[in-house]
C-alpha cells in the first residue's frame, strides 16, 4: 500500500475532488498554505493500492494546471529593495509525495 500526498493550489481543489470522485478515489483534504507566496493549498492523502499510484497521478496531472501570477518583487527577493514592479511567477500544478504504508486500518 502507498500513501500518496497531494499538495494542490486551492484554484485546482475542486476539479480534482470531483475527479477523485468519478474514479473511485477516496482522498481526505486538509487545508494546508505555501511557504513561498503564503496562499492557500489543500494537501490531499490517498491511501491506495500500489497499482492506483500512476492513476492518482494522472489524475492529479490531469486536473492541476500551472498558471502564471504576478506577484510583489518584495515577496520574490526577501526584501524591499527589489524593483517596484510586480514579478511573474508561475504557480498551479501538484506537487505529489508517495510514501509505503506498514498499516492500514479503517475504524
Amino acid at each position: 500500500m502507498k500513501l500518496v500526498y497531494a499538495i494542490v493550489n486551492n484554484d485546482d481543489v475542486y476539479a480534482l475532488n470531483k475527479a477523485f470522485r468519478k474514479e473511485g478515489i477516496r482522498a481526505t483534504k486538509m487545508a494546508s498554505s505555501g511557504g513561498f507566496l503564503q496562499s492557500g493549498n489543500t494537501t490531499f492523502l490517498i491511501c491506495c493500492q500500489d497499482e492506483m499510484v500512476n492513476k492518482v497521478i494522472a489524475t492529479c496531472r490531469d486536473k492541476c494546471k500551472k498558471r502564471k501570477q504576478y506577484v510583489p518583487s518584495s515577496t520574490v527577493t526577501e526584501n524591499d529593495l527589489g524593483s517596484p514592479y510586480p514579478v511573474e511567477v508561475n504557480i498551479g500544478g501538484a506537487t505529489i509525495f508517495v510514501t509505503n504504508i506498514d498499516r492500514f486500518e479503517q475504524v
